[in-house]
């Protein structure tokens, strides 16, 4: 019977099929990077940890209404040679890494804005993993 039960449920990257976009591979990182507690979340944290160099990809949201926020993470980032990543939506941001209640049917709940999260352990290498770095070498 425990055979059948694993069978059922197909692995996310399984379920991705063949190419997985970025946005489905940040996703994927941040939770694997969440889990294995290497995430930063928020401005102070975030520019506490890059100014340290103890970071391996910054993500900032581009509806952050602080221009000086934003010109700040960038400028570290830049200064530092760490890969920026920008999404569209704080919101997004915050629920992707973890600042949400899951309810019971597997739905986020009050969701917590997040403008800049920094990953400072990936956790483990996923195929994921393996996407982004490509985004960021063809991007070069």
């Amino acid at each position: 019977m425990s055979d059948a039960e694993g069978d059922d449920v197909p692995s996310p990257v399984a379920a991705a099929g063949g190419a997985m976009d970025i946005n489905t591979a940040l996703q994927e990182v941040l939770k694997t990077a969440l889990i294995h507690d290497g995430l930063a979340r928020g401005l102070h944290e975030c520019a506490k940890a890059l100014d340290k160099r103890s970071v391996h990809m910054c993500i900032l949201a581009n509806d952050c209404d602080e221009p000086s926020y934003t010109k700040l993470v960038e400028a570290l980032c830049a200064e530092h040679g760490i890969n920026l990543l920008k999404v569209e939506s704080g919101k997004k941001l915050g629920e992707w890494s973890g600042l949400c209640k899951i309810d019971k049917e597997g739905k986020a709940r009050k969701v917590v804005g997040c403008s800049c999260v920094v990953i400072k352990d990936y956790g483990k290498e996923t195929q994921a993993l393996d996407v982004l770095n490509e985004y960021f070498k063809s991007k070069r």
